[in-house]
């Protein structure tokens, strides 16, 4: 998997875009010396990791890329990455061009059943022609076939009926290509199509109506991710990251790490390993240019920017010497457990190895997902041959399985000395979090799913015709 990536970096051209943004025409500077047919297959490459698809079709620590296999978490259940490579009996072999971009933009297998939206066919929808041709040129003449089926997605019922995602789809999939904004700059479309058409930020970022489809209305204002919550990344500077310099950004996107702001875990530090870090320094510059101009959004529940909060601890030398029965359980546990690596005033370790609590995202939101995650967890990433990582102290852990009120302790514990001292956590919080994270209507109606959609496509249908009737009045 990384001699195969580090290939796109050795392309000193990269993804260079015509003057009137070019998206059809990603050129590269030794193309001219190479078969047309490798050089579609390189681009296709670059795009498949700007598309992050090894991160999810690739189960964690194997050897098969593209094989398949990994479970991407759900609020309705585990949902199991298909095989994408040339395999004719498991693979997409035997698709043909057409077939391919109707998985990549609608969502629709070879042989006819719907994929669930966990596929960001909803964001692919917006890829160009040319650039379904590249990719698809990449995954059949330069991807290995790997004759393995992968673990099959078993939702519960009515979930697994996927034909109720032809009802999903008619309501909320936009089936539209990207269109250039001209009031704005070739760099800013070039970002927009990044971070949409192929990083697919939206997915994560935009919050979700009852019935799981992106709302509109609210673009990367911040949303529940199954046990992690992916932050507002609006231009807000109290509520997104309006306050954040642009090398801070690009930062964040190639490493995970920005000291004093935030640190990468999850499904956010999957994007980072597998994608960010090797897209050219342009792209990403392309990316942070749209981001810091999309439309600010502000929560009222946000007080001050989630990393200005907290400041160094002086507590050490007050209960270095005092029996445990002096200090409260939280800090008793934090000291046991957490200042090893985090020291007891909340630094880091010297190297940054170990990041500094205050001033740090994930104690500074107004809620605390992303914290009791991390402790559940743990952190895993790897940029540059270099490994990040936290052991997560849920169930199996190798250091100690803390209990829900041990966390809670904790986090309360932090979250008043290093972070936002308006946040309190329950046990409950925690058991939520263990549990998945919250549930959307969607999840939380379980067998009535289905009559429900179909109600919500049948007051549709009535609506548009209503509409006609009226126009057709009017015209009359």
């Amino acid at each position: 998997m990384k001699q195969k990536r580090q290939k796109c970096l050795d392309l000193p051209g990269y993804f260079v875009l015509s003057a009137a943004i070019g998206l059809n025409t990603i050129t590269f500077a030794h193309a001219q010396a190479t078969d047309p047919n490798t050089a579609v297959a390189e681009r296709g490459h670059y795009l498949a990791i700007a598309a992050d698809c090894a991160a999810c079709h690739t189960a964690p620590s194997s050897n098969k890329p593209f094989a398949g296999g990994y479970g991407i978490a759900s609020p309705l259940g585990s949902i199991y990455s298909t095989n994408i490579t040339p395999s004719k009996k498991y693979g997409i072999g035997n698709y043909t061009e057409k077939e391919f971009a109707h998985a990549l933009r609608e969502g629709i297998r070879r042989d006819g059943a719907h994929l669930y939206p966990a596929m960001p066919y909803t964001s692919y929808t917006k890829l160009t022609d040319d650039d379904v041709h590249a990719l698809y040129v990449y995954f059949m003449t330069s991807v290995k076939p790997v004759e393995s089926r992968p673990q099959k997605t078993e939702l519960p019922f009515p979930y697994n009926i996927r034909a109720s995602m032809a009802i999903w789809n008619a309501l909320f999939l936009d089936d539209t290509r990207f269109k250039l904004d001209p009031s704005k700059s070739v760099e800013v479309n070039r970002g927009h199509y990044l971070s949409y058409a192929l990083a697919h930020c939206d997915t994560c970022h935009t919050p979700r109506n009852a019935m799981m489809a992106e709302k509109g209305s609210s673009p990367l204002a911040g949303a529940s991710l199954s046990s992690w919550y992916a932050p507002n990344v609006t231009s807000d500077p109290v509520s997104g990251i309006g306050g954040w310099s642009n090398d801070d950004l690009v930062r964040y996107l190639k490493t995970g790490d920005v000291p004093g702001k935030a640190q990468a875990g999850g499904p956010m530090a999957e994007a980072i390993e597998h994608s960010f870090q090797y897209l050219s320094d342009a792209d990403i510059r392309a990316m942070v240019a749209y981001i810091k101009q999309v439309p600010a959004i502000s929560d009222s529940k946000d007080k001050a920017p989630r990393d200005s909060y907290g400041k160094i601890s002086d507590r050490e030398s007050f209960y270095r010497a005092l029996p445990a029965s002096r200090i409260g359980r939280g800090e008793y546990l934090f000291s046991g457990e957490c200042a090893a690596c985090h020291r007891p005033t909340g630094q880091g370790s010297p190297d940054g190895y170990y990041p500094q609590l205050f001033h740090n995202t994930a104690l500074g939101a107004p809620i605390a997902d992303n914290l009791i995650t991390t402790i559940l967890m743990g952190v895993r990433r790897e940029v540059n041959g270099h490994t990040t990582y936290m052991p997560g102290f849920g169930p199996g852990s190798y250091v100690d399985s803390l209990s829900d009120q041990d966390i809670a302790d904790i986090s309360n514990y932090v979250e008043q000395r290093f972070g936002n001292p308006n946040v309190k956590v329950t046990p409950d919080d925690v058991k939520l979090i263990r549990s998945g994270g919250p549930k959307p209507l969607i999840a939380q109606l379980g067998a009535f799913t289905v009559p429900a959609m179909i109600g919500a496509a049948l007051i549709f249908a009535i609506a548009i015709l209503f509409f006609i009737r009226l126009s057709r009045k009017a015209k009359a």
